[in-house]
């Protein structure tokens, strides 16, 4: 059979993943495309997620988004990091934050100068050897000019989709109001030729967007791709989430505090305050957690908590036939790492980096799904080391995430950095040697040694490269003002207060 030239994207859904993929493939492709969505007023979108990660930054110079239009549009804040509380033991806390962490050498990096600095009693913390890490704590920060922009952002999910679809249709993508009732397959190959609508009306398409959410309309109920279920390494299955009024002057980062049976959240925008509690049904029924988040929030609730399920895991292939899922059709790791919207982008790039204009072929197919399997697998990983490296055996829930198989390049990451101090990044991998650093750190992991490089330094000299690094952390931080006075002046939405 003839390849099929791409010439009509249809993207069933809306929602940020679904508003990503217009907005790219209409100003990025859509000279040579013609690009419809489908959504439909009627149907709510998941929307709770409200924190992203530095990666973010390069969708939108892809798209050449302002910062301060799009802060101002979405009410969002700066992020830093993210504050994990009670996770290794209760009452202790840690900062896992965005940046670089010190200075390392061509054979070792700097967490073994700082161990040796420990060892002799020549180091603090391992976070005032971090810009970002130390502006967490003292409030501070300001886009510069030929800064690198180690920094993300809390916003709005749902003014984030709008802000998306105003550039999408201002570049011709056209956006069609209606209820997806049927997805009708090609019956010699098996792809999807059409969309009907419970208008009557039939959308046809040559390539397909699913972002249809937990529901996988088209990817599996169409399809039937199949499902890899992770809920044996990652048993949260639920969340609730509510909105409170925002708190003066919020903290440059997010919080999140494990409870009984899982973990809360609080992101600050700019007009109110994002909470939740991401829990097992196993250990925890809804109507406790919608007790437990309520009696645990600062501010008056703006809305009623409302209860999301979901499965962790991922599609067996993220493309299949003329289909690609983007956003939570094709999995769902959770939200601890704020990795969703990343993933959204990450699956939009490659799809337009890989595109199949003159017809599919099945070697693309084959290197976007071998891709997208390893950025989950790893961010999967990451994920799992905050609940297994735990100190806590006070309920049930903590006491299986200890005990827990944990898979095997997982297992390998921690001993080798409890064995000699060693992290090594993969080439495309997301989460760099600093975040495995910090968490590693952060849930009591401690190498036995370090690299013997470091002992050609003399102690005079490691204090004086530590304390030199720390000094200059000390400086560029304190040249960033209160980072609410900078949100004020640079990009303050008008509804805010």
């Amino acid at each position: 059979m003839d390849k099929q030239p791409i010439k009509r994207v249809v993207i069933a859904g809306g929602g940020t993943a679904g508003w990503m993929a217009a907005a790219a493939f209409s100003k990025l492709l859509g000279k040579n495309l013609t690009v419809s969505l489908i959504e439909s007023d009627d149907i709510p979108t998941v929307g709770v997620g409200e924190a992203t990660i530095p990666t973010l930054h390069i969708f939108h110079r892809l798209l050449g988004i302002n910062e301060q239009e799009f802060m101002a549009a979405t009410n969002a804040t700066f992020k830093l990091g993210i504050k994990f509380e009670n996770w290794k033991a209760q009452g202790e806390d840690y900062i896992h934050s965005f940046g670089f962490l010190g200075q390392g050498c061509w054979a070792a990096g700097f967490q073994h100068f700082w161990l040796k600095g420990k060892q002799k009693g020549l180091v603090t913390q391992i976070g005032d050897y971090v810009p970002e890490h130390l502006a967490c704590r003292e409030g501070r920060f300001a886009v510069l000019a030929n800064q690198e922009q180690n920094h993300a952002y809390h916003l709005d999910a749902g003014l984030y989709a709008q802000f998306l679809r105003k550039m999408a249709e201002q570049h011709g993508c056209k956006r069609i109001e209606g209820n997806i009732q049927a997805v009708n397959l090609n019956e010699e190959s098996g792809d999807i030729s059409s969309l009907s609508l419970a208008s009557g009306e039939l959308v046809e398409g040559d390539l397909f967007i699913d972002c249809t959410g937990f529901r996988a309309l088209l990817i599996e109920q169409a399809l039937h791709t199949g499902f890899e279920d992770w809920s044996h390494w990652l048993p949260c299955d639920s969340a609730v989430a509510v909105q409170t009024t925002a708190k003066p002057n919020p903290v440059p980062y997010t919080r999140s505090i494990a409870r009984d049976a899982g973990w809360q959240w609080r992101i600050p925008l700019q007009n109110r305050t994002g909470n939740g509690l991401v829990f097992c049904s196993k250990y925890m029924s809804d109507e406790q957690a919608k007790a437990a988040l309520l009696a645990n929030v600062e501010g008056e609730t703006l809305n009623e908590p409302r209860v999301i399920k979901y499965k962790t895991g991922t599609r067996r292939k993220h493309w299949n036939k003329n289909c690609i899922a983007v956003g939570l059709s094709s999995g769902f790791i959770e939200p601890l790492e704020s990795t969703g919207i990343h993933l959204f982008q990450r699956a939009i790039v490659r799809l337009m980096l890989m595109f199949p204009s003159n017809g599919i072929e099945q070697a693309d197919v084959d290197e976007f799904n071998t891709q997208s399997r390893a950025d989950v697998e790893d961010i999967k990983d990451f994920i799992i080391l905050h609940y297994h490296q735990t100190e806590r055996t006070d309920t049930p829930f903590w006491r299986y995430c200890k005990s827990m198989p944990i898979p095997d390049t997982l297992t390998h990451r921690m001993e080798l950095f409890a064995g000699t101090g060693k992290v090594f990044k993969k080439a495309e991998e997301l989460f760099g040697e600093t975040s495995w650093i910090q968490v590693m750190l952060g849930q009591g992991i401690m190498p036995k040694q370090y690299h013997p490089i470091v002992d050609m330094m003399s102690d005079d000299e490691l204090q004086r490269f530590l304390d030199n690094i720390k000094k200059n952390v000390k400086r560029k931080v304190s040249n960033w003002p209160d980072v609410n006075d900078f949100i004020r002046h640079y990009c303050q939405t008008k509804i805010a207060n």
